[in-house]
């Protein structure tokens, strides 16, 4: 069934747009303006594809936008889903798989992050250079389709080594100075407390945020090189001297947007798809 409802919603979309994209990018909260440096845009809200989940989280536009950087045709992903939601892991991944049947072969995924390593700042950007899965949950959990990729997918490189090497090239070009780091996924929708930060600190975090673990697992299965951009907008708690708020996450990324608009774009403008 989860095949079906994939190819079904992978025909809606190109019966809207016949275009071919070799990029993915999925765009976190706040993080959208990437969308303004694409050309030749089209835009299909998810509320119209069949089968794809909707998201009601400030700072997401819901809606699959194609276009152009450069030479490179891209699809952007202007909003996502989260676990804390109610949608199933399943779910999370659906338009990862929609991504890869309309042609993609590399994916980039944003985010916005708290910090826990104590050199980082609010404002920072950090590329990932791996994940810790604390929701105890998988998208892979469940049958396994062979026409999607293989039961025990391999996971050592997650994220692309040659991905992370290009993306740091092209920050000292775009005036960047991107950290590096590993993400933990925790499952909100609640902050962290103080004590939960310690603990991932304690196992390898440099940050810790809600999302892009399912997708990577996801893309990595289909066989997809990822790039993994997070951007630190807080300090984790017991880190932070004042409370979270989801409005200054919002205002933090809105702040860094730019900057990482510039450097991705960059990036795209420079991309060699495989």
């Amino acid at each position: 069934m989860y095949y079906d409802d994939v190819m079904e919603s992978a025909s809606f979309v190109r019966s809207r747009c016949n275009r071919t994209p070799a990029l993915g990018i999925i765009l976190g909260s706040g993080l959208g303006a990437l969308v303004d440096s694409m050309e030749d845009r089209v835009f299909i809200p998810y509320a119209d594809i069949p089968h794809f989940p909707a998201s009601d989280i400030a700072g997401h536009e819901d809606r699959l936008v194609f276009g152009r950087i450069g030479n490179t045709e891209i699809v952007a992903m202007q909003g996502r889903f989260h676990y804390y939601e109610g949608f199933t892991m399943q779910q999370l991944v659906f338009p990862v798989y929609v991504l890869k049947t309309l042609g993609i072969r590399d994916l980039i995924i944003t985010n916005a992050c708290g910090g826990i390593n104590g050199s980082f700042r609010p404002g920072d950007m950090m590329i990932i250079e791996d994940y810790i899965n604390t929701l105890g949950n998988n998208p892979l959990v469940g049958p396994n389709d062979e026409r999607f990729g293989v039961r025990f997918p391999d996971m050592s490189e997650a994220y692309s080594k040659e991905l992370i090497s290009f993306a740091e090239d092209t920050a000292s070009e775009a005036g960047v100075i991107p950290r590096k780091g590993v993400y933990a996924l925790f499952p909100g929708p609640c902050y962290e407390t103080a004590a939960e930060i310690r603990a991932l600190r304690a196992i390898g975090a440099d940050a810790v945020g809600m999302s892009t673990v399912p997708e990577t697992i996801a893309a990595n299965y289909l066989g997809l090189r990822v790039l993994g951009i997070a951007c630190v907008t807080n300090m984790a708690t017991g880190i932070a001297k004042e409370k979270h708020s989801h409005e200054q996450v919002v205002a933090v990324a809105n702040r860094i947007s730019d900057d990482l608009t510039g450097w991705v774009a960059a990036m795209i403008k420079k991309w060699k798809i495989q």
